[in-house]
């Protein structure tokens, strides 16, 4: 299975409205999305510059590698730039945040995306993105 067909299985199973996986790039702010799958009419945010190095989301990552799942993104954070980075991608209303980890360190982000209204994750869902994330890593190396 590819990575592109990993991130489908995972929008399929949870019924989100994207799915991304990001690259930690040398030297590049913006974690480039290098993945990507869509629900039916839901915006590519592969050309959306956005430095998430700076994302809060994205510096609890580095500091714990662990999942972030955030079933209000507006309740979860009051910095401005997270706002203008939730409304940059379409009006993220609730998100499953999943690091990507190769020899220690953060190589790339899995995201599941709820556009719209937020949504009460499950465990089951925090458990398949965190398996897609797996996934992903092990293709990655090979």
């Amino acid at each position: 299975m590819t990575v592109a067909e990993v991130l489908e299985r995972l929008l399929a199973e949870t019924g989100g409205s994207r799915c991304t996986l990001r690259r930690d790039v040398p030297g590049d702010a913006f974690f480039p999305v290098v993945e990507e799958a869509l629900a039916p009419s839901i915006p590519s945010i592969r050309d959306v510059a956005v430095d998430l190095r700076a994302q809060p989301v994205v510096r609890e990552l580095r500091a714990s590698l662990r999942q972030v799942v955030q079933d209000d993104c507006r309740a979860a954070s009051d910095d401005p730039s997270f706002h203008a980075m939730l409304d940059a991608f379409g009006g993220v209303a609730a998100q499953i945040v999943t690091p990507v980890v190769l020899d220690g360190r953060l190589a790339g982000i899995v995201s599941l995306h709820q556009l719209g209204a937020p949504r009460a994750w499950t465990a089951r869902e925090a458990g398949l993105a965190a398996a897609a994330a797996a996934e992903v890593g092990a293709r990655l190396e090979a």
